[in-house]
């Protein structure tokens, strides 16, 4: 049997794919909208919180329906991933005590003393412990959520903080949440060196190490499908369940076969480029995440991705309305790219750093336009220097990597659908990096991932290596 089942919990949408490891192909697919979303609007600025439960049903869902029409006795195991950082509360019994606080959570920009920030304290008590983390803790990352519950007494004694694909795991399996280091150093409190939660900076932020999971191994079996699980789903009762990994780390298993040559550029909402290493790179802005299995992937996380073209494609829907009384609007981002490929590289001297909601570093920076003329002041001229500068970012991310001591790739591989549906965007990028451009194969790439680590944990392979080279360096369009 050479089947595997993967689910993806991400912040838009919630994806499962069939794999069949031995075709390379992705035989059956199904997502839906993630509309677990409790919080977040006008209404609660500055919070993202979400029903961690309503995103377990929308998972059954997918999954009910992706394995509709397949043999599910063909099944040899079951792989999730998600979202690395955020976290939900669980009491003893495992269950939820708090919303699940997601990544976009700005609840630790707010101010705590004087002109000082909840973040800001928290990098000053933790101070050169977290130089083992592997990444500097930003606003709602696990450790982070964990510091501004603490100090505003919101911490039960007898809670532990878990991660979203993990707790899916949980469900499933009806099993106490464990984590892997791919998940674990998305919180800012584990050492990448030691692979162990970092107590002694832990202890230093008044924490107490109770609080975070337990940590086994990677691409492991961790649990079996219950009874009421399988019900549910269709799937059959006792099926492997490996145990949760971060998305990052799964959407590169499932997007590169050589991971020595390959740098790889995701661009979804927000965007982040990944390359990986056997050796402790060490950069201030960048992250060193344990991949999986062994080695890292050295990770520049920018917060200005899809969503930045989003923003202004939004701000000529506002024109429409404002402006020209236009009650309903097209989607007009093929419109944006066509007018945006009229206009030369370089858009005639108009500048963009699309940095609309600041940096992870600098999350109080804003967008800036500059050079601006009457020969630049059109919407092609500032589709096209938005593209160029988000590739600009994007390229500054590597440049740090190779400065920490990378050394060169000979491949540039694009997922997500930003660059999927934007051909313009990924010609941006080809010659921004003066690399050619490849996309994956797979369209749900860190769903196939998390497939593939199913398939690790059930012994077809035997590391993740193995299983991305054989599975994703000979897939071919579906």
């Amino acid at each position: 049997m050479s089947r595997y089942l993967g689910i993806d919990l991400g912040t838009t949408t919630i994806a499962g794919v069939v794999l069949d490891t031995d075709s390379a192909q992705v035989i059956a697919r199904h997502s839906i909208p993630n509309d677990s979303r409790l919080s977040g609007d006008e209404k609660s600025p500055g919070r993202s919180e979400w029903d961690i439960d309503r995103m377990v049903e929308l998972s059954l869902q997918v999954i009910s329906t992706v394995t509709e029409h397949i043999e599910v006795n063909a099944l040899a195991g079951l792989g999730v991933t998600g979202q690395m950082h955020g976290m939900v509360l669980l009491d003893a019994a495992s269950e939820p005590v708090s919303p699940f606080i997601g990544w976009q959570d700005q609840r630790c920009e707010e101010q705590v003393s004087g002109d000082r920030t909840y973040l800001q304290q928290m990098l000053e008590l933790g101070g050169d412990g977290f130089e083992q983390s592997g990444c500097t803790p930003a606003t709602g990352y696990m450790g982070s959520t964990l510091f501004w519950l603490k100090h505003n007494d919101l911490l039960p004694a007898d809670t532990t903080a878990c991660f979203a694909p993990d707790y899916l795991v949980s469900r499933l399996c009806d099993s106490q949440p464990v984590t892997d280091s791919t998940n674990a150093a998305s919180a800012g409190l584990f050492d990448v060196m030691a692979d162990a939660w970092n107590d002694e900076l832990i202890a230093a932020l008044g924490l107490c190490a109770r609080h975070l999971p337990p940590v086994q191994p990677g691409c492991q079996a961790v649990g079996n499908l219950t009874e009421p699980s399988a019900t549910r789903t269709g799937l059959p009762a006792g099926l492997p369940v490996a145990n949760g990994c971060g998305d990052n780390q799964a959407s590169f298993a499932g997007s590169v076969a050589d991971y020595d040559r390959s740098v790889l550029v995701n661009i979804g909402t927000g965007a982040q480029i990944s390359a990986f290493t056997e050796q402790l790179l060490l950069a201030e802005g960048l992250d060193l995440r344990p991949a999986l299995g062994s080695g890292f992937l050295l990770v520049g996380a920018g917060l200005c991705g899809g969503r930045s073209y989003q923003l202004l494609r939004d701000f000529f829907y506002q024109v429409g309305r404002d402006i020209f009384g236009l009650a309903d609007m097209p989607d007009i981002y093929d419109v944006l790219n066509q007018v945006a490929s009229e206009v030369p590289p370089g858009a005639d001297g108009l500048h963009c750093e699309p940095l609309f909601t600041g940096s992870r570093q600098q999350p109080e920076r804003r967008a800036i336009w500059r050079g601006m003329s009457p020969a630049n002041f059109t919407p092609g001229h500032m589709a096209r220097a938005l593209l160029e500068g988000l590739a600009e970012q994007i390229k500054i991310l590597y440049k740090r990597m190779q400065q920490a001591g990378l050394g060169d790739h000979d491949l540039l591989v694009g997922s997500g659908n930003a660059i999927r549906k934007n051909q313009l965007l990924a010609d941006i990028l080809s010659a921004s990096f003066d690399l050619p451009l490849q996309m994956t194969i797979y369209t749900e790439e860190a769903a196939v991932g998390a497939a593939l680590c199913a398939a690790v944990a059930t012994g077809q392979f035997s590391d993740i290596q193995q299983a991305s080279r054989e599975v994703v360096g000979t897939s071919r369009p579906n």
